[in-house]
């Protein structure tokens, strides 16, 4: 029986893609070849090409076949020789491949293989109806098929030869390798001559000669795709733990293998060399003893720095520096000015000299320093405990988003040490606390207090209000107002000061605060709202008309200085209470003050007026003693003198708010506790 008859032609097409044609019909049906892998850097691809068949159909008593079905590929195209084979399954009496090599189905006598010509761009096939007939057996295998496709995607199986398996495998198509190549004058001239676009554009790429033309490889030592710029790209050998047995090193398209001192290479294998194992121990000794003796100072230096570069770095995580960096990040500006380093910090202080101390507030020590020509006031944690570093972290945060005249401003912070610290702008002339509580006169007179009140008011309104988010402080208290040189408050201390999100009123926290000061409500249920800073302020206000102790202040009957003011204000008795230098210099608004200082220490949060209620009463109370003149010498924490004048206060609005009435605002009890 005769081998079906497959013609290798070798033409040429100008087009890319693939014709499949029966010439039986006189006509042709392009079909595109799906190409399901491209590897450019060699050249291939994987197309899909269709698998022939002459089959018997027992319902028409006729035999059917692919006869003079044809494949034509583009002339950029050929079959790969190497990767493909032409498959073939005769049923009959035997089947034989005249003058070929069996390949993979050898094994059995109905399936034979044959390898490619070279440069086969074009195969036609056509079956033989009278030489390969199959009515007799077509119950078991009624068909024969032939194709052309890649070798190591065929795996005989035995069903192929007794059923349709193999045609229906993948939809009547099987993989077939194709080479391609650049098609100019079939040679790599196009690299030399100008007028040709030269494929092979990366950098350590090659020309390939083929039967196509021509196509690029990268060269040896470099892997890549040869067809983009600097798409090739080195090998790294000594990835390959068998490359060298030695030391290895690396080098564009190659590496060196070589043997450490005191070992030869022999063999691709590094072995011991006598002659050189002697002076190993020598020279070694010698060069340890002489680095140590000359290196050792230097090596311990360097030792040590990179021991305190670790510590710096340490207490910067411990104490929450990325944290930080984050809640500035938003902005840049601030991020650029904000982290100052230890060594500046102590160079500002004179390595926290002692007599550089200036105060200290509940949550830490005061230093003055000189930072960028600038006097800085520099705050050092107490207690090394995470509560404290918590707190650090609060007031920055919170600080960072405040900017009013009437806050502190916030310079900087130091995170390299195990203590936190704060630089903050020098505020000159000490705290509210250190003027009031000295004996005798006091050299800030009523009309100061009062507008001491307002700007603290002013302060706390906007925290409550008209910041980024509520903040609410906490800890309003007399020491932590500073007072600068012409005395202007400024709230400080913001360490117990807590974000409120904008749709809350409050919020359940860790009691915090000064007693004497501290909201009782707050004290008992710790709930936070912004009428516990109301109540702290009504306390401040009290302090400023009596100049007691809020703290440590007990009266006959035993009570905290809020229950006695109340309890005098309301028997008509605060001469008993009010300082004298106050009662002298009060121009008549001294009842109102005390009045709105009892509101604000009511016991129940929702009875108190909020900061902006309080801010727009002292406005109207300051502008009763706009351009009152009056000149006095200010007592100076430093004990310096200067002659200060204040002519003119005026109101920031002209609103004024609800006027309080003291028999029927004052109903507390004088009897709860504090």
């Amino acid at each position: 029986m005769e081998f079906p008859r497959l013609l290798l032609l070798s033409c040429l097409l100008v087009a890319v893609w693939v014709l499949v044609a029966d010439a039986a019909a006189a006509r042709r049906r392009p079909g595109c070849a799906t190409s399901s892998t491209a590897r450019p850097w060699d050249s291939k691809a994987w197309v899909k090409t269709p698998i022939y068949r002459q089959c018997y159909d027992q319902a028409t008593n006729r035999i059917f076949h692919h006869s003079n079905k044809w494949m034509k590929l583009a002339s950029h195209y050929v079959l790969s020789r190497d990767d493909n084979k032409v498959t073939v399954y005769t049923i009959g009496c035997t089947a034989t491949c005249e003058a070929l090599k069996n390949g993979s189905c050898s094994r059995t006598v109905e399936c034979c293989q044959m390898s490619l010509p070279k440069a086969v761009r074009n195969y036609e096939v056509n079956f033989n109806g009278e030489l390969y007939n199959t009515t007799q057996i077509w119950g078991t295998a009624p068909c024969n098929y032939i194709t052309v496709m890649e070798k190591a995607s065929f795996k005989f199986s035995t069903t192929y030869l007794t059923s349709g398996a193999f045609y229906d495998k993948d939809h009547a198509r099987a993989p077939v390798v194709v080479e391609w190549a650049i098609a100019q004058r079939n040679t790599c001239e196009a690299r030399i001559d100008k007028t040709l676009q030269y494929a092979c554009v990366s950098r350590n790429s090659i020309c390939i000669r083929n039967d196509a033309g021509y196509a690029c490889n990268c060269s040896a030592g470099y892997q890549g795709n040869p067809y983009i710029a600097d798409g090739c790209k080195d090998i790294d050998e000594c990835l390959n733990v068998t490359a060298c047995a030695g030391i290895c090193t690396n080098t564009l398209g190659s590496f060196t293998c070589s043997c450490p001192w005191g070992k030869t290479m022999i063999g691709n294998v590094c072995v011991k060399d006598n002659q050189k194992s002697i002076w190993i121990p020598v020279v070694g000794t010698s060069l340890f003893i002489l680095v140590l003796g000359l290196g050792g100072p230097f090596i311990m230096r360097k030792i040590k720095l990179h021991k305190v570069k670790k510590m710096k770095q340490r207490f910067f995580n411990q104490n929450h520096g990325l944290l930080l960096q984050q809640l500035i990040s938003h902005n840049s500006d601030i991020g650029e000015r904000m982290i100052i380093t230890l060594r500046e910090i102590e160079k500002a202080t004179d390595n926290f000299d002692r007599a550089r101390v200036v105060g200290g507030g509940g949550h830490g020590i005061v230093f003055k320093g000189i930072l960028d020509l600038h006097v800085v006031a520099i705050k050092k944690s107490k207690i090394v405990v995470q509560r404290e570093i918590d707190e650090f972290i609060n007031e920055v945060a919170v600080l960072s988003q405040v900017n009013h005249r009437n806050v502190v401003k916030l310079l900087g912070c130091c995170l390299e040490t195990e203590v936190p610290l704060l630089v903050y702008e020098f505020i000159s002339n000490g705290t509210l606390y250190n003027h009031l509580h000295v004996d005798g006169t006091i050299s800030i007179l009523w009309v100061d207090r009062l507008r001491i009140a307002l700007e603290v008011a002013r302060a706390l309104s906007y925290l409550h209000s008209a910041a980024s988010m509520p903040i609410f402080h906490r800890d309003i208290k007399s020491s932590n107002i500073l007072l600068d040189n012409s005395l202007t408050a400024k709230v400080s201390d913001f360490g117990a000061s807590r974000y409120i999100p904008i749709d809350q009123i409050g919020v359940t926290t860790v009691v915090q605060g000064t007693l004497g000061y501290l909201d009782p409500m707050y004290h008992y249920t710790g709930r936070l709202t912004d009428k516990s800073d109301v109540f702290s302020f009504g306390v401040l206000l009290i302090e400023l008309l009596t100049r007691k102790k809020p703290s440590i202040y007990r009266s006959d009957d035993g009570d905290n200085l809020v229950s006695h003011f109340e309890k005098m204000l309301a028997t008509s008795n605060l001469i008993g209470i009010i300082d004298p230098q106050a009662m002298d210099e009060e121009n008549g608004d001294l009842q109102e003050v005390a009045t709105l200082a009892v509101i604000c220490t009511k016991l129940r949060g929702e009875d108190r007026p909020t900061m902006r209620e309080v801010e727009m009463k002292l406005e109207n109370l300051v502008g009763k003693n706009k351009l009152v003149p009056c000149t006095t010498t200010p007592r100076r924490n430093d004990g310096d003198e200067a002659q200060v004048q204040y002519l003119s206060i005026e109101p920031a609005t002209k609103e004024s708010s609800r006027q309080y009435t003291m028999e029927r605002e004052i109903q507390l009890s004088s009897s709860y506790p504090r």
